[in-house]
């Protein structure tokens, strides 16, 4: 049974010059899904998403978030929305205390709230000690999972992750599996962005795959499967997007390597 749509976009064109990135995109998303999304580099993948949270403009087509057209709704639909993108810049001065609080209070939270939440957030995370430190002397992972925090600390309703897992060890990357999970459960809807193909596979319900700026396949994993040759969710993508030559690019670049100067 098909649930409430969360996002509709219909026919979605962006221009870059006289470059075309974005070809005609057409997307429903509903409440409770997990949307793996994928495709190559240059794709459109990236473009998609920050049209989606209003970093983007000048698009052609209709974006419409929990039913409201975005051009018509453009600051109230981002109080429900958490992000992690795959670059970010953080207050390193600040500590994570200092930082939440700040991120809380752009999103109404009183200081009280956001400290009643986020010192136990970061103690199941593995990284309470860390609270009142400042935020320059962390490692990538404590850095990510903060990132990671940060973007769900005013309980959103839909969440845009790319690259999310960059950096955090292999606990916290089950840990951060059934958290998604769990919020799906709950109704939240996933945008899950990344190159890791094994993950999206399986924590995905839906996969669509971008390439050339046009979606060319959207179903779930057993889906694809049984349109397409390849097993996997990586010979899917490969087949799909016509890179198959990464053996033999693989061999020419070890035996370059492995090459002795006379």
């Amino acid at each position: 049974m098909v649930g409430e749509e969360i996002i509709t976009i219909k026919n979605l064109r962006k221009n870059y010059g006289t470059e075309e990135v974005l070809k005609g995109v057409d997307l429903h998303v509903y409440r409770g899904e997990i949307i793996g999304y994928i495709g190559p580099n240059g794709a459109g993948k990236s473009i998609t998403v920050k049209i989606i949270l209003g970093i983007e403009g000048n698009y052609r087509g209709e974006v419409m978030l929990f039913g409201k057209n975005i051009r018509d709704d453009s600051m109230e639909y981002k109080r429900k929305i958490g992000y992690v993108p795959e670059i970010a810049e953080v207050y390193d001065n600040l500590t994570a205390y200092e930082y939440l609080t700040f991120i809380g209070q752009l999103y109404g939270m009183s200081a009280e709230f956001v400290e009643h939440k986020a010192k136990r957030l970061m103690e199941l995370f593995g990284i309470g000690e860390v609270y009142h430190s400042r935020i320059s002397s962390y490692s990538k992972g404590m850095r990510q999972k903060l990132l990671i925090i940060s973007s769900v600390l005013h309980n959103p309703d839909i969440l845009f992750l790319d690259e999310p897992i960059n950096g955090l060890d292999a606990n916290s990357v089950m840990v951060f599996k059934e958290i998604l999970a769990q919020f799906a459960s709950s109704g939240k809807t996933i945008f899950y962005s990344s190159h890791i193909m094994d993950v999206v596979e399986k924590i995905s319900s839906r996969i669509i795959l971008l390439n050339d700026g046009k979606i060319v396949i959207d179903g779930s994993f057993k889906e694809l499967q049984t349109q397409n040759e390849q097993g996997s969710l990586e010979g899917i993508f490969n087949q799909l997007t016509g890179f198959n030559n990464h053996k033999e690019i693989g061999e020419s670049f070890v035996s370059i390597v492995q090459e002795v100067q006379s």
